[in-house]
């Protein structure tokens, strides 16, 4: 990467201080650019949901990975806990979303707490056989009592589809039939769902997967206890990535939680952070560290900056941070601080290997909080800062009460807030090809096939705010 008419400014710069200037680009397709990743995870998209309660839960980590992502289970999931759902994740299929699932018993009300947990917005009923029989969608039980069974409202029989057939041959039967969604069976059993949208990213992703042909999974742990067991803990409950997450990363603790990591199983992928500054960066991956995540204040439920005036304009700290780490033959993420598709293309020029997102993929279907309506009737889910007041009370619950209320008094978040389902991109895939929409458009201008290219083309300006909202597009005339 390098700067427009200018050096490396003396002042530090943030996603919206910069933007990308066009190349000479041979590229005929945006489809011909592969986001494949070179840090190790597997991502076939250099996209991270982040380790925050609210946000990535089963059907994240699921749904990430099937679209070639990876997401990083919350520190906090007790251990019992946590192998069950990496096993419930790894028995997901690659290829379909999983259903929800009801009997004819069932009523409208059953259907309706269950209905917005997946994108699809659908309930297979199933017979003792596990075979499905009917479809129940949000408009079947309009105007309807909310405890009238599901053998009166459904739709009856469902049309399935095999298994045996192509993604291809699935969206060209769904259309014909106009149907919005259906049952995937093998020898008349429920495996799966499939809609035409998801035939179609089923032909255009590739999922991330381990030796054993299942989802990876990340899990975050904290540098606090006793490391080698939680660590034994994670590897034994499937974990593939550990994830060493402190709000400051550059301290003895991490470093010596990192050698003890490395010291019982230095084949894992090792990810530790959170830092803004080079020497940060070299310290952790002389301790051993694989990956290093940075970023320090930029997310929108962290009040680190305005609480300490400690952090980093985002921009300038991955720069930094990515140079230094492929001096050293490693990666950096860039975690946080990305609003639009730009800011994702913009780290990603700027050398990181994957960008982590949170905020902008709690407010979808997949996010691990439930879904509440607002005095408007507006769908929104519940999100929090992982430093918050209610995250750190959380964390801590079994510790006397006199020392969790010592902690609270050092909240670096937001406790509560509003993450709206935006209805024209209600589901994390949605918000997925949205990003990488930009990220493809923005390699081909770049004339850029694949990220270690773009890396290498991209050309950055520096712009005023003015600059940045000329960018903007408007809604109503001016």
């Amino acid at each position: 990467m390098k700067f427009h008419k200018t050096q490396l400014p003396s002042y530090d710069l943030t996603y919206s201080d910069v933007f990308l200037l066009p190349n000479l680009s041979k590229i005929n397709s945006r489809l011909d650019v592969d986001l494949s990743t070179n840090d190790g995870t597997g991502n076939t998209i250099p996209l991270i949901s982040a380790n925050m309660t609210a946000v990535t839960g089963m059907r994240m980590a699921e749904t990430i990975a099937r679209r070639g992502g990876l997401s990083v289970l919350p520190q906090d999931i007790k251990p019992e806990g946590l192998k069950s759902m990496i096993s419930s994740i790894k028995k997901r299929s690659v290829v379909y979303d999983t259903p929800i699932t009801l009997s004819t018993a069932h009523t409208i009300h059953d259907a309706m707490s269950l209905i917005y947990k997946r994108a699809y917005r659908a309930v297979i009923i199933i017979n003792d056989q596990d075979e499905p029989i009917g479809v129940f969608s949000e408009q079947d039980g309009e105007g309807k009592d909310i405890f009238t069974p599901l053998s009166d409202v459904a739709s009856y029989p469902a049309v399935c589809l095999d298994d045996k057939l192509t993604a291809r041959e699935m969206f060209d039967k769904l259309e014909q039939l106009h149907l919005r969604v259906a049952p995937v069976v093998n020898d008349k059993k429920l495996i799966g769902i499939i809609t035409p949208i998801s035939a179609l990213r089923a032909e255009i992703y590739r999922p991330n997967l381990d030796d054993n042909g299942k989802f990876k999974v990340a899990v975050a742990m904290g540098i606090n206890g006793d490391i080698e067991e939680k660590t034994h803990q994670l590897i034994d409950a499937g974990a593939d990535i550990i994830v060493l997450d402190t709000a400051h990363g550059h301290q003895q603790k991490i470093l010596n939680a990192i050698d003890k990591v490395k010291s019982i199983d230095d084949g894992l992928l090792l990810v530790a952070g959170n830092v803004v500054t080079k020497e940060a960066t070299r310290d952790l991956i002389n301790a051993g560290a694989d990956i290093v995540k940075v970023g320090v204040g930029p997310g929108a439920m962290c009040t680190t900056r305005m609480m300490t005036g400690v952090g980093r304009p985002q921009f300038s700290a991955v720069l930094e941070c990515s140079e230094e780490a492929r001096r050293l033959n490693k990666n950096v993420w860039a975690d946080g601080g990305v609003k639009y598709p730009r800011d994702v293309a913009l780290a990603l020029a700027a050398g990181a290997s994957n960008v982590m997102i949170g905020s902008w993929f709690a407010g979808t279907y997949e996010s691990a909080a439930d879904i509440q309506k607002d005095e408007n009737n507006q769908l929104y889910k519940t999100n929090f800062g992982m430093a918050s007041k209610k995250a750190v009370k959380s964390r801590n619950a079994e510790i006397d009460s006199y020392e969790q209320a010592q902690k609270q008094l050092f909240e670096e978040g937001v406790s509560t807030s509003r993450m709206y389902i935006n209805p024209s991109m209600p589901g994390v895939e949605d918000i997925i090809d949205h990003i990488l929409a930009g990220v493809r458009s923005a390699c081909t201008y770049s004339g850029a096939l694949n990220l270690t290219e773009f890396n290498q083309n991209a050309v950055i300006g520096v712009q005023l705010a003015s600059g940045y909202n000329e960018g903007m597009a408007v809604s109503t005339s001016w």
